[in-house]
């Protein structure tokens, strides 16, 4: 894996069969059944409904914070779970709701999350940021830009510290790669062989401020070079794309324990969040039409499948009505769901605290 997609040499000079590669990477969207391609396209559906409701329920003033939407990203995230097996795991930052509902979270545990509820996925604690379920090998958004980055190289420890033959999936915005903590994890992962992957979600303008003006050098992928990883730029526009580059990165962390940065080109339609006031600004209005018309991800998956007589116009629509149904659904779950009790606020900061170790020997908090 290379800056040269027909190739397998890679940036720190390893090299490979590229027939035998190309033929593996292939075979994986090839081994889709009829009902795959309808999960990964009801997936993407249902992301992107959720947050069509999640921002109706924000201007309703329900939804407080920061509501950070992934309209325009699905492809990334279903097409990354669907290549999880039992020992991979998953982590990002904090345009996370895509990744949720991708590994299996539902609908009515995160949008209860959104309102603050008690049944919502972090007890109505985290929000929008910090959806979580270990259960699912999610380990969650998180709030500081790139701090999920070491937390990535560090579940890649654990699993080959722990001989599981799986892989951490570490997703961050093209806004990370400039972070130190970014930097010292690819050292990391590279001068230890940690079984991680690294995918840079580039939708071009960070928080605000597009790449051309914040970031140098490009592909932002290529800086993997400078600590002898694999590398390779993906279309984030095709869920087959992201499946063919992804699998083979995937096997040989886990196989080989040889971790790489994916940069996927992608687009966000809204701001970087709601409150985001002026992304018809510092972008033009043309530009963001020209990819809802030409470089939607659900759009074109759409288009793909129609062609292959995987979907008709009616499976189309039933699609789209049941998740419509469901994300309005979750929304009134969450409405009639109670908050979080006073006495909860002490609860799930410490693991000593919560488990009355011995350890605890200090003043965590300030009693009266």
């Amino acid at each position: 894996m290379s800056k040269n997609s027909n190739t397998t040499t890679t940036a720190n000079g390893k090299s490979g069969t590229a027939q035998s590669a190309k033929k593996k990477s292939a075979g994986v969207n090839a081994s889709l059944t009829r009902e795959d391609k309808v999960l990964l396209y009801r997936d993407m559906v249902r992301i992107r409904r959720f947050e069509e409701r999640s921002l109706h329920a924000y201007q309703q003033g329900k939804i407080g914070g920061f509501l950070h939407l992934y309209i325009g990203q699905e492809s990334i995230a279903v097409a990354s779970a669907s290549l999880m097996g039992g020992h991979d795991h998953i982590i990002t930052a904090y345009r996370d709701h895509g990744q949720a509902l991708s590994v299996g979270m539902t609908m009515n545990e995160c949008m209860a999350e959104l309102y603050g509820k008690f049944t919502g996925c972090s007890k109505g604690k985290g929000g929008s940021m910090h959806f979580f379920a270990p259960d699912k090998n999610y380990w969650g958004g998180h709030g500081i830009v790139a701090g999920q980055t070491p937390l990535g190289a560090g579940i890649a420890f654990a699993l080959k510290y722990k001989k599981l033959k799986g892989c951490c999936l570490c997703l961050l915005g093209d806004g990370a790669v400039n972070q130190g903590a970014y930097h010292e994890s690819l050292n990391l992962a590279a001068l230890w062989n940690l079984p991680v992957v690294y995918i840079i979600e580039n939708n071009r303008y960070s928080m605000g401020t597009s790449q051309e003006r914040s970031s140098a050098g490009a592909p932002l992928a290529r800086r993997a070079e400078s600590y002898d990883m694999d590398w390779d730029v993906v279309d984030g526009s095709s869920v087959y794309e992201i499946r063919k580059k992804l699998a083979p990165a995937m096997q040989r962390a886990r196989d080989e324990h040889r971790p790489c940065v994916l940069e996927i080109q992608t687009y966000r339609y809204r701001g970087h969040s709601v409150a985001d006031a002026n992304h018809e600004k510092y972008r033009s209005k043309k530009e963001i039409e020209d990819y809802k018309q030409n470089h939607d991800p659900i759009m074109l998956f759409q288009q793909t499948l129609l062609k292959e007589g995987v979907l008709t116009d009616e499976k189309i629509d039933e699609i789209d009505r049941e998740a419509k149904n469901e994300a309005a659904e979750s929304a009134k779950f969450a409405d009639e769901s109670p908050y979080p009790p006073e006495e909860e606020i002490f609860t799930d900061v410490y693991w000593e605290v919560d488990h009355k170790t011995e350890k605890n020997q200090g003043r965590l908090f300030f009693n009266d």
